[in-house]
């Protein structure tokens, strides 16, 4: 019988993120006489390394005491030379660069690059590193058709080497009415209002700052209570943000949370006002959960969402905009219930986890027959 084909995922932290979520729906999916698959991170474990542990699948930690560290560097190359990986696959761009500069040490490893957004807060000398990562790639795996052609029109790496693989989410079993009440209550969620929902983490991208904003241009009968679910650098920030605006009694901030998706049921509707997105895992978790979705215009979030069919769009950065929606999604439950179960049952049957694995597996059986990319030009520095 043959071996399964050594694979490591690799990815610099594994907080509670989309593409963490992403990496454990993978780790854990994945068709074991084929593959066998680790994983490697370098900060911030979460629950995630815990569930992947606990399926049986090996995890490596090496820990990075600073941006450039030759200690954590030359762990790397041991555990990518006694690990014997055939592929390589790293989900953020630290990760990529760090296996990117050992791969003329590893010259039969193939190494695949991902590309989960469209970067635009990338600097030129980021983009300068995406293009010498991607020269030693032999294929690049993105989560929207927007980030694909945006990188491949920044660095010149032929769109068809990028594979476009969509996120994959679970539909979870129904919630009751008793457990819903329960959750809304836990939360100190007032009986009588209607529950907006953010999940993700608390950094610029988010955009919070714009959300707060539209929400103080509401009146207090038309504006949701809001639940803000996440941890992140810029806490403390929002929290100031929030007294500022006086908005400290419509809404509360729950921090890192397990239980996303049963919030995501108990809630009327979730808000996304990212400036920057792929294709958003809390989006099509969302929308599985059967809770409306409301996002910014941004990314890959038009190719998960129809406007006015799977949930609403809004001009991303716009304040008026988002103001306008939010005053709409609050007052209309009919309209709440009509983009709820057409964007569950879209995101059922498009979106599925077991999808993405073996499609996953297909881009990895690809990067096999193609030789390892040769190591052109000098490496930027991380």
């Amino acid at each position: 019988m043959t071996e399964p084909r050594r694979v490591l995922i690799v990815s610099d932290e594994m907080e509670v993120g989309g593409s963490q979520r992403q990496i454990a729906h993978l780790l854990r999916g994945l068709d074991r006489t084929r593959w066998h698959a680790e994983l490697a991170f370098f900060r911030t474990r979460s629950f995630l390394v815990d569930d992947i542990e606990a399926a049986g699948i090996a995890t490596h930690f090496i820990p990075k005491a600073r941006a450039l560290d030759p200690l954590f560097l030359l762990r790397l190359w041991r555990l990518l030379r006694k690990g014997r990986y055939e592929i390589v696959h790293c989900w953020s761009l630290t990760a990529e660069l760090w296996v990117r500069a050992l791969l003329r040490l590893l010259p039969r490893m193939r190494f695949i690059a991902s590309v989960r957004g469209l970067f635009l807060v990338y600097t030129p000398l980021q983009w300068r590193r995406k293009r010498w990562i991607l020269e030693g790639a032999v294929l690049a795996i993105a989560n929207s058709q927007s980030g694909a052609a945006e990188t491949a029109r920044r660095t010149g790496f032929p769109l068809e080497r990028i594979v476009v693989i969509p996120n994959g989410v679970v539909v979870p079993p129904p919630l009751d009415a008793i457990e819903r009440m329960r959750l809304r209550s836990d939360a100190c969620v007032p009986p009588a209002r209607v529950l907006a929902l953010f999940v993700g983490r608390l950094v610029a991208e988010k955009n919070l700052p714009l959300l707060l904003d539209a929400l103080s241009d509401l009146s207090a009968t038309e504006r949701p209570f809001l639940l803000i679910a996440g941890d992140g650098p810029l806490q403390a920030d929002l929290q100031a943000q929030i007294a500022a605006r006086h908005l400290g009694a419509d809404m509360r901030l729950l921090g890192e949370r397990r239980d996303a998706t049963r919030l995501m049921q108990c809630a009327d509707f979730l808000v996304l006002p990212s400036t920057e997105e792929g294709l958003s895992n809390v989006l099509l978790e969302a929308m599985a959960a059967g809770c409306p979705v409301l996002a910014s215009d941004a990314g890959g979030n038009p190719e998960a969402i129809e406007h006015e069919r799977d949930g609403l769009l809004f001009a991303s950065r716009s304040r008026d905009a988002l103001a306008a929606a939010l005053r709409r999604l609050t007052s209309d439950l009919a309209l709440r219930q009509r983009l709820a179960q057409t964007a569950s049952t879209h995101v059922s049957t498009r979106y599925a986890v077991p999808a993405m694995v073996r499609q996953t597996e297909s881009a990895w059986r690809r990067a096999l027959q193609t030789s390892a990319a040769p190591q052109q030009g000098i490496p930027a520095t991380p």
